[in-house]
């Protein structure tokens, strides 16, 4: 059967309006919910819009690391909440989400939504220390397939033997988001780094270093999603929602070990999805000033700078290296310094990233000229993608 092209009917007619983050830190010392309560509460805040306008509110959790979007509900003092939505998925899910809160605000089954992630990640459950589970699980743990930075490792050698790229192309990742990461007080990762430093670090899962994998932490952020029409009135610069898309390849969902029933090791879900991603938006790479790319490990960039079309086959890690990712080039990436550096929320906090760009709230590392951002979640076998846009201000 022939793929749909229809362009969804929500593109250009939600926004994002407002974001609210908490601390990130390495010990929270609270719960779950009142982090959650309190990064959907600034983000109402932010936005202008009285919590008892808010009628939605989605999340996500891995391994039950979180809380359910009802409780946050109840915890906000939500007066009736008629659109509510959980799902069991890892970093391909804030865009999707952001996808879904607008379709339910297109569909009338909500007017106002919170799309929200919070965890303990750092103090409370790991996800970097712990057993990936399973229906395989058990087949592959004997052979030493325990973690994901191994799984993802093994995709990563895959790439740098296709492309013709070595330990400068990733270690290109980390060196450059440093730069934008010194100028983000919410960072944790914010000393700038070399290569000859980088080589100096511990290797993690070759050819993975410490620099190459993200860093956990406790927080929690959101961002509310609404019409364009309610956008208008509201406090901040509405961030036009212009493009969206999801991909699964096929044999993905099992577990983390659906990787190794991918047919090229060398590309991941963004070479899946840019066609309609670009389609639905009336766009192409080339019209895109920012992009902000989920970055659990640093390959994970060069697969989607490639996957988009952003720069061509095996063009990526020499693009970062010549310095077209750093504030003031051609094409910023992951502007916060990404989740290597500024903190694991599993790619919540990228999508607040390009929010508070485009609304120029991105305080010295806002990039002024910005007007369009591509936002990507995921890095295996499955994700989603944003294209965004400045609209009007307020």
């Amino acid at each position: 059967m022939a793929r749909s092209t229809v362009r969804p009917a929500f593109l250009g007619k939600t926004a994002l309006v407002g974001t609210g983050s908490t601390e990130f830190t390495k010990a929270s010392g609270r719960s779950v919910l009142s982090l959650a309560t309190e990064a959907c509460r600034l983000a109402a805040e932010d936005a202008g819009l009285p919590l008892a306008d808010i009628d939605g509110v989605l999340s996500f959790s891995f391994n039950n690391d979180s809380v359910p979007s009802q409780a946050v509900a109840t915890s906000l003092a939500l007066p009736q909440p008629r659109f509510l939505l959980d799902i069991s998925m890892g970093g391909q899910a804030p865009a999707y989400l952001v996808m879904q809160a607008a379709a339910a605000v297109n569909a009338g089954l909500a007017d106002n939504v919170l799309v929200f992630r919070a965890l303990n990640g750092r103090s409370g459950q790991r996800v970097g220390s712990t057993r990936v589970p399973g229906m395989a699980a058990d087949f592959r743990y004997p052979l030493g397939f325990t973690a994901y930075p191994q799984f993802i490792a093994m995709w990563a050698r895959r790439f740098l033997v296709e492309t013709g790229g070595g330990a400068e192309d990733l270690a290109a990742v980390p060196i450059a988001q440093r730069a934008w990461a010194a100028m983000n007080e919410r960072a944790i990762r914010r000393t700038p780094l070399t290569f000859e430093e980088y080589l100096a670090t511990p290797m993690v899962a070759d050819p993975f270093r410490a620099p190459d994998c993200t860093t956990e932490v406790d927080g929690a952020c959101a961002v509310l999603v609404t019409s364009t029409e309610r956008a208008a009135d509201l406090r901040r610069r509405p961030v036009i929602i212009q493009g969206a898309a999801y991909a699964a390849g096929r044999g993905s969902g099992l577990d983390a070990g659906d990787a190794l029933l991918w047919d090229d090791l060398s590309r991941n879900y963004t070479s899946l999805l840019a066609n309609s991603l670009w389609g639905g938006a009336g766009m192409a790479p080339g019209d895109i000033d920012l992009a902000q790319i989920y970055d659990c490990f640093s390959s994970s960039v060069l697969f989607a700078l490639e996957g988009l079309g952003l720069v061509g086959r095996g063009e990526a890690g020499s693009f970062i290296r010549e310095g077209n990712t750093l504030p003031g080039a051609r094409l910023p990436v992951n502007t916060s310094g990404g989740l290597l550096n500024e903190g694991y929320l599993h790619g919540m906090n990228t999508v607040v990233e390009a929010v508070l760009q485009l609304q120029g709230q991105a305080g010295e590392r806002t990039v002024e000229s910005a007007e369009t951002c591509v936002v990507t979640s995921g890095a295996l076998t499955d994700g989603s993608a944003l294209v965004l846009a400045k609209g009007k201000a307020a």
